[in-house]
């Protein structure tokens, strides 16, 4: 697949190919234009929370960029853009008064991207939560849910007549981990099984969002799970239990709710009343799409920790520069086991995030045979039937890598953190000849 020749040949028909990136992680600019604070301003601001104490305030300054953004990504030739919305800087206190200046600047967004035949997919909520809210509760707080749908209504209100696709939540599962129950993220909580309700309040929001959003005609409405196909270490039968418990935790969480109305048996005795009447309904009011984003299998093992299971290293594989075990057959799997396991239930996919972090430069090889192989993978998954209708890379430019700070580097374009200059890098050129090979 040199010079990325033949490299989406054999997909369907209107495969959509496009790039990914989360407002924290670009945006910068968190206190202009009355963009309130967020629980990851707090975070990245608390000594030794992020890796050499960098922070979100800069990042790329794609709020001052975006057209040179934009214009990267016209040059590339993707068909999409997934993006995400900064609720604070849509709502500074995550209810009542909207910042007007914060959706002009979405909308301007918006606007250039359709002006350059780019479709616009936003992403609602991408971990960056109103500090206010984190104040009053955050997703703890079944409120915060009821304020999520309102902030959707908003956005949709001034975007939906452009925007008719969208996507509600970003990765849950790592939201509800890393923020509330390790603590390795924000807002830096470490309830362990306490934060169970994290998961469900933030469900329940997404199911109210997508009410609100086809209440003002959206067309396509979706979330996007973070899922990885999961093995035992051994054959070992508390091996097997605990790779079963992880599924559970990690995938089946947040898909069963939302496609089959019902949480895993043992999952919802524990989230106990948190659960009240009606809220299932809510949560599986039906998605056109499922988001997911795929990075490595999981390989599991009992453990007399806190925690019933464990993580073990995935032997024999490449790692990227993160230390995540490469494994494309993985993307595969993971897709097929999700059509054997919801059947008729499982709405059409698009893998919303895949990429790797490399040391590797403007010369990203690593890179390349990475995307190629998980293409591979992902062509495999359609010829067995799985209908996807999209891939997605993490990411368009280096960026925020929330608690790595800027240490780690997943972008097609590198980002000099100094001058802020962008340079495509050979991955970028490599996409860029694949894409023009197929309108050709």
């Amino acid at each position: 697949m040199v010079g990325g020749v033949g490299l989406l040949t054999g997909f369907p028909d209107g495969f959509e190919v496009g790039v990914s990136t989360a407002a924290y992680q670009i945006e910068g600019a968190i206190a202009e234009d009355g963009r309130g604070p967020s629980v990851w301003d707090t975070f990245s601001h608390t000594p030794g929370r992020i890796k050499n104490g960098d922070t979100g305030d800069v990042a790329c300054d794609h709020y001052h960029r975006w057209p040179e953004d934009v214009a990267l990504m016209a040059d590339l030739g993707v068909d999409a853009y997934r993006f995400s919305i900064a609720w604070p800087r849509v709502q500074p206190t995550g209810s009542g008064a909207l910042n007007r200046p914060g959706l002009d600047f979405y909308d301007r967004l918006v606007d250039a991207l359709l002006e350059r035949g780019i479709a616009a997919l936003p992403t609602l909520f991408h971990w960056d939560l109103p500090q206010a809210l984190e104040d009053q509760g955050g997703w703890l707080s079944r409120s915060t849910a009821e304020r999520f749908a309102e902030y959707a209504g908003h956005v949709a209100d001034r975007l939906g007549d452009r925007v008719h696709r969208w996507i509600t939540l970003n990765e849950p599962v790592v939201h509800m981990a890393d923020g509330y129950a390790f603590g390795g993220g924000a807002p830096g909580q470490a309830l362990m099984f306490g934060a169970l309700p994290v998961a469900h309040h933030q469900l329940l929001g997404h199911g109210l969002a997508v009410r609100a959003l086809r209440e003002r005609g959206a067309t396509q409405v979706m979330i996007t799970n973070n899922c990885s196909p999961v093995q035992p270490a051994s054959d070992d039968e508390a091996d097997v239990a605990a790779a079963t418990l992880y599924d559970n935790f990690h995938n089946r969480l947040f898909n069963d709710p939302i496609l089959l109305g019902a949480y895993p048996e043992f999952l919802e005795s524990l989230l106990g009343d948190v659960i009240r009447d009606g809220d299932l309904a809510i949560i599986s009011t039906p998605v056109d799409a499922l988001g997911i984003n795929y990075y490595n299998p999981m390989r599991i093992a009992a453990s007399d920790s806190d925690l019933p299971f464990e993580q073990r290293p995935i032997e024999g594989v490449p790692t990227t520069a993160f230390g995540w075990p490469v494994v494309p057959d993985g993307l595969r799997d993971l897709l097929v086991g999700l059509r054997e396991t919801y059947g008729s239930a499982l709405p059409p996919i698009y893998i919303t995030e895949n990429g790797c972090s490399t040391d590797d430069g403007i010369g990203d090889s690593f890179r390349v045979d990475y995307l190629g192989g998980h293409l591979g993978a992902l062509r495999q998954a359609i010829e067995a039937g799985v209908d996807v209708r999209g891939y997605y890379i993490w990411s368009l430019m280096d960026n925020f890598e929330w608690a790595e700070g800027y240490h780690q580097r997943f972008g097609l374009v590198h980002v000099d953190f100094e001058t802020l200059e962008r340079t495509p890098r050979d991955s970028y050129r490599w996409l860029q000849t694949a894409l023009q090979e197929r309108k050709s």
